[in-house]
């Protein structure tokens, strides 16, 4: 065996990681968790920059989308997920433009009053009007 095979099974060459993969993945769960900036994520889960790079890294390559399959066919072996949705339609409201509400929109008490055909009032030569 060479010295090239010995290098090869030692692991990756470089500078060892300052922070464990276990404080970074933390410090997703931290900031996800409170939707706080990246720039808040504390300290103690390593620098910021490194905790969104870790993120953005496995986003790009899919790997926080191949660890939500696993532990969803984890779930759904053990019967814990129940792949049944259901939408209470009860709540929902259209815009009143959705429904073909006229452009104008309805005729408020004002415009009502202003747009009556009754005929104005005058003064009448009656008795007792004056």
């Amino acid at each position: 065996m060479g010295q090239a095979a010995a290098v090869a099974t030692q692991g990756k060459a470089g500078r060892p990681p300052r922070w464990s993969k276990r404080q970074l993945i933390d410090g997703i769960r931290w900031r996800t968790g409170t939707g706080a900036p990246w720039r808040d994520v504390p300290a103690r889960y390593g620098p910021w920059q490194t905790v969104y790079g870790l993120f953005r890294r496995w986003q790009r390559d899919g790997t926080w989308q191949r660890i939500l399959t696993a532990l969803q066919a984890q779930a759904d072996a053990k019967g814990l997920i129940t792949w049944q949705v259901s939408v209470d339609t009860t709540i929902t409201r259209a815009h009143q433009h959705a429904a073909g509400a006229r452009k104008g929109g309805t005729a408020n008490a004002k415009h009502q009053a202003e747009s009556t055909s009754s005929q104005p009032t005058t003064r009448s030569g009656a008795p007792g009007a004056g």
